[in-house]
């Protein structure tokens, strides 16, 4: 049961108040930030929190039960602890953020009010959108296997088995052009057969966006280089002779795991149990429905 703070408690039932919301922020490295939507800082729970952050909540909603509420705080980078580049690179992403109504007036008149994490982090315009979710969120999430055809491992962790950064499956190069802002088109060293690099990794080795990792969607060769299709796009254009490093991608099919990788072995998928379309499937006398394995 939560305990109201009894001088809180004693301002919120006066015709008059002085609250406003604080956000206190514990970040997976250790590191703790404070943001207020008060127009001058607050020190309470020995924690500074910082006005004109950029922070201003949305209309917040709690729910009885075990239901994950979710609710979000807007604003924009006018404040050196937030900034584009931290929000891209996912710093803020899994956040414990703890939320706190306190008189500004009295800034030992606090009281946590809710406890969440930051969900999903949008960027538009100069501005930013954080979604705060409930704690109790974890609970929806699934947990055990899967069973599915493809692989249900990450591709290169302790499931999966296979160093990606084995010899033969990574190449260095240098960005001879940006097409645009998920297209590039790469130099490399040696060659390279056609997608080998598909769902793999670029991670710029150089240039305004060094150490950034970005998933790959397709590659392809084109008169002697490779084009690389990104998923998503990048923050800023590289620039030309920016050094990249190209680490090969699994799309989790079997074949591509016992061809390609020769790990099929670690696989984590089913592939001989009968999908969808082999139950809708009837005989026509080309497939074969005599019990036999989908793959050998």
């Amino acid at each position: 049961m939560r305990v109201m703070n009894a001088a809180l408690e004693a301002h919120l039932s006066q015709d008059t108040t002085t609250v406003c919301y604080c956000w206190r922020l514990t970040m997976k490295n250790g590191a703790v930030l404070g943001f207020t939507e008060h127009d001058r800082d607050l020190f309470f729970a020995t924690t500074l929190f910082l006005a004109a952050s950029g922070f201003v909540a949305s209309g917040f909603e709690v729910e009885e039960g075990l239901a994950a509420s979710t609710n979000e705080v807007v604003g924009g980078f006018s404040h050196d602890a937030i900034t584009e580049e931290a929000l891209a690179a996912g710093d803020y992403d899994g956040a414990r953020v703890e939320i706190f109504i306190v008189n500004w007036q009295e800034p030992g008149q606090h009281q946590i009010i809710q406890v969440s994490e930051v969900g999903e982090v949008s960027r538009e315009g100069g501005g930013f959108g954080a979604e705060l979710r409930a704690i109790t969120h974890r609970l929806s999430q699934p947990q055990g296997r899967s069973i599915t055809r493809r692989c249900d491992a990450v591709f290169g962790d302790a499931a999966c088995g296979f160093d990606r950064q084995s010899p033969g499956f990574f190449k260095t190069g240098t960005i001879v052009a940006a097409e645009s802002e998920t297209r590039l088109v790469i130099a490399a060293d040696g060659t390279a057969a056609e997608g080998f690099f598909s769902h793999g990794l670029l991670t710029f080795e150089s240039g305004g966006l060094s150490g950034r990792a970005f998933e790959i969607e397709t590659s392809g060769l084109l008169a002697g280089t490779i084009r690389i299709d990104l998923w998503l796009p990048l923050e800023k254009m590289p620039d030309a002779s920016d050094q990249v490093r190209l680490t090969a991608g699994c799309d989790k099919a079997f074949t591509t795991c016992r061809e390609k990788f020769g790990n099929h072995l670690n696989f984590r998928g089913f592939p001989h149990v009968p999908g969808a379309d082999f139950a809708y499937s009837y005989v026509n006398g080309e497939s074969a429905h005599d019990g036999s394995p989908l793959f050998k």
